[in-house]
This record gives C-alpha cells, structure tokens and sequence, in this order.
C-alpha cells in the first residue's frame, strides 16, 4: 500500500469513495451527505487549513482521509481529522489505521501539537485517541455524542484545559455532522 499526501486532481475519485462507502455502511442519504461535506472541504478551506492523505494499492484508490484546522482561544496548533473513509472491500485490513498514524506523524511534524476527531472511541483509540472532556475542550458545536469527542497531544505533552470556545472550519461548522 503507498500512502500520500491528497492532491486536488484526484478531488472527483476521492468525493467518489467518500460517497460509496457511505452508501454501502450507512445508506444513500448518508453517502449523499458525506460526498458532499468532502466536496464542500476541499472546494472552501484554505490550502493551509485542510491536509488530506490518500491510501493507494495497486493504482487503485483504496481510503482517505482529511485534517483540518482546529481554532483554540490559545496559540496551541490543532488540526480535526474528519472525516475518513476505507474502500468497503479494504475495510478490516488495517488501512484506516495506516493511514490515521501516517497523517498523524505528517501533522507532528509540521508543528501540529494536538489533533482532535470526533467519532468511535473504540476505533480512533487503536491509533492513539483519548477519550476528551469537554470541561477540557468545548466541541465546536453540541455533540450528539459526547463518548465520541477524541483528542491526543502530538508533542507528547498533556492535554491541558482551555477555557472558551473553539471553531472549525466552514464545511464542518454544521450541526449535522456533530
């Protein structure tokens, strides 16, 4: 499997597996939807705000994912990884992870000191995700569920409290993904 950063040339085939693995897990309206909050991600955020990563084998697209930036009252650089994606057929072999841990050490290394997701604990803990408290950090919007707020510091420090509100980027800052 070869991993790589996203290029906007492949914007279509990647909106593509976004959307069919959506349709094959979660039905047609939520295939509809996440094809068009990747599409909205890559079409409205800066280029300095979203960092995607593409999962390939044997020249076929097989996941992807995307970080964007995550706006703290404080001057720690976080990015949101959301949301992720694995060719149905792939899911089970460990893609999703591979491509998680090396989308997280691109970000480490480009200074990013705290990564979020909001998603399954279970999951998102196999590649280093704490289960997050929103006394700790506020979620952008209201959680529907509150398990599922995730984060891990990058730099190896402790995850400390801030206090006021935080922000995404434009695509997500929409109740329904939330």
């Amino acid at each position: 499997m070869e991993i790589s950063e996203f290029n906007p040339a492949q914007s279509q085939e990647v909106i593509g597996l976004f959307s069919d693995v959506f349709v094959d897990a979660e039905g047609e309206a939520e295939g509809r939807l996440i094809g068009s909050l990747v599409a909205e991600l890559i079409d409205t955020t800066d280029k300095d705000d979203l960092i995607g990563f593409v999962a390939s084998l044997d020249n076929r697209l097989t996941g992807a994912i995307f970080f964007s930036r995550f706006t703290l009252p404080t001057d720690k650089v976080a990015f949101l990884l959301s949301p992720v994606a694995v060719a149905t057929e792939c899911q089970g072999r460990g893609v999703g992870q591979q491509l998680i841990r090396f989308g997280l050490g691109q970000l480490q290394s480009r200074g990013v000191e705290l990564a979020l997701t909001y998603g399954d604990p279970n999951y998102y803990g196999k590649v280093g995700f704490q289960p997050l408290s929103e006394n700790v950090i506020k979620a952008p919007l209201k959680l529907s569920f509150p398990h599922g707020w995730l984060a891990q510091a990058l730099d190896g420090s402790e995850i400390e409290a801030v206090a006021g509100e935080t922000c995404c980027v434009r695509a997500l800052d929409d109740q329904q993904y939330w």
